[in-house]
């Protein structure tokens, strides 16, 4: 049985870290004199009140049942929608109800559409905002939650096994309670390094930071009208490509490789792949654009490795209106829009390593139907998958 006063315990937790983002928001709008004050301010004191009452008053818990950390997951996200959508609509312009809604629901899932005909229209302190909702969804609000939450029996267990899975969690060969840190640690770590490339090439500290909070969730928010293409700056361009790359891979992987272990993003044959994979698209659809004559050579490929890598990882960053490229350029592009990163990423979609396990297991199942008593298994990375997930990454790619 879900005890109902624990899930409003840990559902107050919630509202507090979206308070926080709020207040930083309502600081910025303070600053630049601006109209969103108000409603941003109202927002963060309505997230803080909601989340200070269970946190003070409702008794604290020892051990969370796995079915309360599914709830909370889910409420969680939920709650965080709604309140997230306060200030823009208290704030009004183009941000009716519905509109409004959509806009905090596309943030937190990092999905990237807008309902915004004219971005740059927003206040500093709303585009902070907008870029913060991707931010706190691109890692999870919940394992943020469970960085600051004590290690008590089945606290973190629960939320873990609700959030993250069992393909991700297998890929990080560590504990359970380690992983969290290490995610967490990997995503600031990608973020203020992006800042400061972002900076000292030439963007304003406001625009670093909120295409960095972007890119590193994969949710392709920007506070221009015309996405990086406003910027038109090659060296900006190669930072966000090198860094959605970086956010399409497992953070597992990239942190191994930064603490100099074995296992890394270079080591791993799925990871491997996938590079070769992401390299081989841009190399066919820049020659195309090349052979056209739509671009030069060098513009071929900075057009191509943006295009490709910003849909891989489900960014969404544009630089060029590929709707005018040839129809095989567009064929590449709409595969790796299907494919997307890497499990253990804030990439969307199937991922790579579910297809790469997929077209394994099919192999497998090929071998039996022509030698019915051999013994085939599924590996990656040496490591044995059990047939039960296979069946998890078959279903889900059906279903998806």
């Amino acid at each position: 049985m879900v005890r109902t006063r624990v899930v409003i315990k840990y559902l107050g937790y919630i509202l507090l870290f979206n308070a926080l983002f709020l207040f930083i928001a309502a600081l910025i709008s303070l600053f630049q004199r601006e109209s969103s004050l108000n409603a941003l301010l109202f927002s963060a004191a309505m997230c803080a009140a909601l989340g200070t009452f269970p946190y003070l008053f409702v008794e604290k818990v020892e051990e969370l049942r796995f079915h309360e950390g599914l709830a909370i997951s889910v409420l969680g996200w939920l709650l965080t929608c709604i309140m997230g959508m306060m200030p823009y609509y208290i704030w009004g312009g183009e941000f009716t109800l519905t509109n409004a809604f959509f806009e905090s629901v596309s943030g937190f899932t990092t999905t990237g559409a807008s309902i915004l005909t004219d971005v740059e229209a927003l206040p500093m302190g709303l585009l902070f905002w907008r870029s913060s909702t991707s931010f706190i969804g691109g890692v999870g609000i919940i394992l943020f939650v469970l960085l600051v939450l004590p290690e008590k029996k089945g606290v973190q267990s629960s939320f873990y096994r609700a959030e993250v899975s069992d393909l991700s969690k297998m890929s990080f060969r560590t504990r359970s309670r380690h992983i969290v840190r290490i995610i967490v640690t990997v995503y600031f770590t990608l973020i203020i390094t992006e800042t400061i490339l972002l900076k000292l090439l030439g963007m304003s500290f406001f625009d670093a930071v909120c295409h960095s909070l972007s890119t590193i969730a994969t949710s392709g928010f920007s506070t221009r009208n015309q996405s990086i293409a406003a910027f038109n700056n090659a060296r900006i361009e190669m930072v966000i490509t090198l860094f959605m790359l970086l956010s399409s891979m497992h953070f597992g992987l990239i942190y191994a490789t930064m603490t100099g272990k074995k296992h890394n993003i270079f080591t791993s044959r799925p990871s491997r792949m996938y590079m070769i994979l992401v390299a081989t698209g841009i190399l066919l659809i820049a020659f195309q654009l090349f052979h056209e004559a739509r671009y030069n050579l060098g513009d071929s490929f900075r057009y191509a490795a943006f295009q490709v890598v910003s849909l891989t990882s489900t960014t969404g960053l544009v630089t060029a209106d590929t709707s005018l490229w040839p129809l095989f350029s567009i064929v590449v592009l709409i595969y790796f829009s299907f494919q997307c990163g890497m499990v253990g990423s804030t990439a969307g979609g199937i991922k790579f390593d579910r297809i790469y396990l997929f077209f394994h297991s099919v192999s497998k199942q090929l071998k039996l139907i022509l030698h019915p008593n051999g013994i085939y298994t599924v590996k990656m990375d040496k490591r044995t998958i059990e047939h039960e997930l296979e069946l998890q990454i078959m279903v889900f790619i059906i279903l998806y």
